[in-house]
């Protein structure tokens, strides 16, 4: 997927895939890898710019654990950023059925401007 269509949506992904828990960043490109059937795989210098900017939004919080001996940053919603993602996840759902309406028909009042501007032809 290009990085034209990815822009404006990271952010709204990234809280998505936090609403199911907490993660270090890795975890959460796996994550979306994973449930986008490989489609978003991103690389982290994608991610972790998006992290710093929702944290700074205040829509995630993160902190510091140990695993194995290494230490991850880890990234949690807040409840500033559970209603973002609802908020979100909302908007998404209405401007995919939107744009479906406009990609997924052949027929319907803008079929008939096929053949140019509205009003061509009539008298």
């Amino acid at each position: 997927m290009s990085q034209d269509m990815m822009r404006g949506h990271l952010d709204g992904l990234v809280l998505a895939v936090l609403t199911t828990g907490s993660s270090h960043g890795y975890g959460l490109i796996e994550a979306l890898r994973d449930r986008s059937g490989g489609v978003f795989d991103l690389p982290e210098g994608s991610v972790y710019p998006a992290l710093h900017r929702l944290e700074r939004a205040g829509l995630v919080a993160s902190g510091w654990s140990e695993v194995g001996g290494r230490r991850r940053r880890v990234y949690t919603l807040t409840a500033a950023g559970k209603r973002a993602a609802e908020q979100r996840r909302g908007e998404w759902r209405s401007f995919a059925a939107a744009v479906e309406r406009v990609f997924g028909t052949d027929s319907g009042p803008a079929a008939g401007l096929a053949g140019g501007p509205a009003g061509a032809g009539a008298s």
